[in-house]
């Protein structure tokens, strides 16, 4: 590590305290480890230079004595500091110090950092639509209704009368986030948080809405109709923009997730975008069909609803399906379909008439001729 704290920052020896944070989250927000090309132990070096830089009394004590001030460790002394993972954080002095200089350090440019919060996003919300197969092979419109925080419809959303006027909210001075700092046995931690007072906005309206107590939003139901495409599989998730709650004061909606459930079928077990069917014939009607196919035809159901009448071909093993093109599901977002796949389950005979095992017997002789 570099010995002089003031060229691991960047900054001259006079620099203000404005100058070397700023140094500080331009460099920290660069070597954070957690980003791409950070270097953790550049990052730890950074901090050790800050901790010791942003504090007056170690500043002071440094740009007289230097590192060595304190045993060499830049805030190693006294409680051992808390160096695990590259983070030198001091406890020395009993003071923690500000986190939000590190996090915003790391956040900043990110959309993480914002020095006056504005309203709450509304909050995204799941749900599960459960279709039938013939829905997911035609494709359905379904309109649903739920319950959910809706825009005030006394308010319109502001959250106050559209006529008030507004003052400086005295709970955080106008800065829309106070300050709250917590002991532990570490020491002191500083947390900032939005302020609940004016919601973040710094200013007070002298005419809440009563109805939503000035956040804008009030429980209510919303309806939406969500088109579900031919081909929908189970488990798929459909995004539908602005489907979610109400945000406070006019702030943008949440979203809504809708999950597909396709109901199990009595007659087809889905894979992918093929369909199996499971065909019972007897064997009587497999000899009649293959006497005469167009006399005694067989047929097979469609998920479209359709008999189709099956076209077996007389060298057909019966251990394997047989496969009807492009009657299975349509391929989801593209064309064309999937395959319908026969499994034939051939019922034999319980007993056999004495007339029947001569006819039997007949046959027989004739094949074998």
């Amino acid at each position: 590590m570099s010995n002089d704290y003031y060229k691991i920052l960047g900054v001259e020896k006079g620099a203000s305290d404005d100058d070397i944070k700023k140094a500080y989250r331009k460099l920290a927000h660069q070597f954070h480890p957690d980003k791409k090309g950070g270097d953790e132990q550049k990052f730890k070096e950074i901090n050790e230079a800050y901790q010791t830089l942003s504090n007056k009394d170690k500043r002071a004590q440094y740009d007289r004595f230097g590192k060595s001030f304190d045993g060499g460790a830049g805030g190693s002394g006294g409680f051992g500091g808390f160096n695990q993972g590259g983070f030198g954080f001091d406890f020395q002095g009993g003071d923690f110090g500000d986190l939000g200089d590190i996090f915003e350090a790391f956040f900043e440019g990110m959309g993480g950092q914002q020095k006056r919060r504005t309203y709450a996003h509304g909050a995204d919300m799941e749900m599960t639509q459960e279709i039938t197969l013939e829905e997911a092979y035609k494709g359905i419109e379904k309109t649903i209704t739920y319950a959910l925080n809706v825009q005030c419809a006394t308010c319109s959303g502001l959250g106050h009368d559209a006529k008030a006027t507004f003052s400086q909210c005295k709970k955080c001075d106008g800065r829309g986030e106070v300050r709250e700092t917590r002991s532990t046995f570490f020491g002191n931690f500083a947390q900032v948080r939005t302020c609940a007072d004016c919601h973040g906005v710094g200013q007070i309206p002298d005419k809440r809405c009563v109805s939503c107590g000035g956040t804008g939003v009030t429980k209510g139901k919303k309806s939406i109709t969500v088109k579900i495409l031919p081909g929908v599989g189970d488990g798929q998730i459909i995004k539908m923009t602005g489907g979610g709650e109400a945000g406070q004061r006019g702030s943008q909606e949440g979203d809504l997730y809708l999950h597909i459930r396709v109901k199990p079928h009595a007659t087809f077990v889905r894979q992918d975008d093929h369909l199996i069917l499971e065909k019972e014939v007897t064997l009587v009607g497999l000899l009649a069909y293959f006497a005469d196919a167009d006399a005694h035809p067989i047929f097979a159901p469609t998920i479209a609803g359709k008999q189709q009448n099956l076209a077996i071909p007389r060298d057909f093993m019966f251990n394997k399906p047989l496969k009807i093109a492009g009657e299975g599901m349509p391929h989801f977002n593209r064309m064309g379909r999937g395959d319908l796949y026969v499994h034939f389950k051939i019922a034999t005979p319980h007993k056999l008439s004495k007339e029947a095992k001569r006819l039997v017997k007949e046959l027989m002789q004739d094949l074998e001729a």
